[in-house]
């Protein structure tokens, strides 16, 4: 049994994605593999019982065996945070590592780690207590954010020691991906650091549903119910004139445009171009004309109570946490990972 802990120091860096590439690479390769996730902040019921959404996905996606309370034995739902401040929480870390010992047969373990390095450790279940306890090799993945992302996959190794195999750096913008692939890397491997990958940011992996949209807006869907399930990565703002909003929105296809509700004629306008959403802001509703022609070109329409510029806003902070949990991302997935990722010095380097 090989474990390798998939760690990061900030959430939404791409854990899950870099593990969902090695767990189904390693499998098409006809290894036993095993998966976890350890520490759950995004739990969702199933059943009787408490697990994490991602882990249920990557589950029935990737046709795991293993039962739900091995893939993700520990959950920190609010509950679990009310009973700890009451000092009450018990055998979080035995949980944890009888699930993990529970796969003892594999070739591989993947463990995709928690936010953060140190996130747990009032509970004994923090990254770099589990990989002392699970004798775990790391990978560490860095969301590109400047050259002080090299400070983080470099420093690393000072907490983990010789069980730090190396770096991915991830969501790298494309116009600076030529500089760290030619010089960030080679800089990085001559200080003793190797980079498994360099992943640009990838704007179908950043894409939400127009059903997550409308949760995270608390809004209305007044047409397009058949739609709730398409993926946007585009959005555009209509605050301008009408005689500029054709040339304006055709520049960009499968798009979401966010408009007040008073502009119709932006809406129209949004309507006639490759537009799967149209966001109306303001807490009104548009016209019964607007409508059929949504209806009839299949384009959605959200009414929301917040105004243009706090929509925006929030969108925003949507697209900087958006989650592998469609199965059009999982092949995506795949595709970025089998171009990107040394699988087979990684390979190579655990077999040592």
């Amino acid at each position: 049994m090989i474990p390798l802990f998939i760690v990061s120091n900030r959430g939404y860096s791409g854990k899950n994605f870099i593990a969902i590439g090695i767990v189904s690479k390693l499998m098409e390769l006809g290894y036993n593999v095993g998966y976890m996730k350890p520490i759950s902040k995004t739990a969702v019921k199933e059943g009787k019982d408490i697990f994490d959404a991602d882990a249920i996905f990557i589950k029935k996606a990737l046709s795991l065996r293993e039962p739900m309370n091995i893939i993700s034995p520990f959950a920190m739902s609010y509950e679990t945070q009310i009973v700890q401040l009451r000092d009450k929480v018990k055998n979080a870390n035995k949980k944890i590592i009888d699930a993990f010992y529970f796969m003892k047969d594999k070739d591989y373990i993947v463990i995709s780690g928690p936010a953060d390095l140190l996130e747990g450790s009032m509970l004994g279940i923090d990254a770099l207590t589990l990989i002392n306890e699970m004798q775990a090799y790391v990978i560490f993945v860095e969301a590109w954010k400047g050259v002080t992302s090299m400070d983080s996959v470099y420093g690393i190794q000072k907490l983990v020691g010789d069980r730090y195999l190396g770096g991915v750096f991830n969501k790298v913008p494309m116009n600076i991906l030529p500089y760290v692939k030619e010089s960030v890397k080679p800089f990085m491997e001559k200080r003793g650091i190797k980079i498994f990958g360099v992943f640009h940011k990838d704007k179908f992996l950043e894409s939400v549903t127009i059903r997550h949209i409308i949760e995270a807006l608390n809004g209305g869907i007044l047409c397009g119910e058949d739609k709730l399930d398409e993926l946007i990565s585009n959005f555009m703002i209509g605050a301008m004139d009408v005689d500029n909003a054709l040339r304006y929105f055709s520049r960009v296809s499968d798009k979401v445009v966010i408009t007040g509700a008073n502009r119709t004629d932006i809406q129209l306008a949004a309507i006639e171009t490759s537009t799967k959403c149209i966001i109306l802001t303001g807490g009104l509703y548009t016209n019964e004309f607007v409508l059929e022609r949504a209806m009839a070109k299949g384009v959605a329409i959200i009414a929301v109570s917040d105004d243009t510029f706090t929509a925006v806003d929030k969108i925003d902070t949507i697209l900087s946490k958006t989650r592998i949990r469609e199965q059009g991302k999982l092949c995506r997935v795949k595709e970025l990972f089998n171009q990107e990722f040394d699988l087979k010095r990684l390979i190579k380097i655990l077999k040592q």
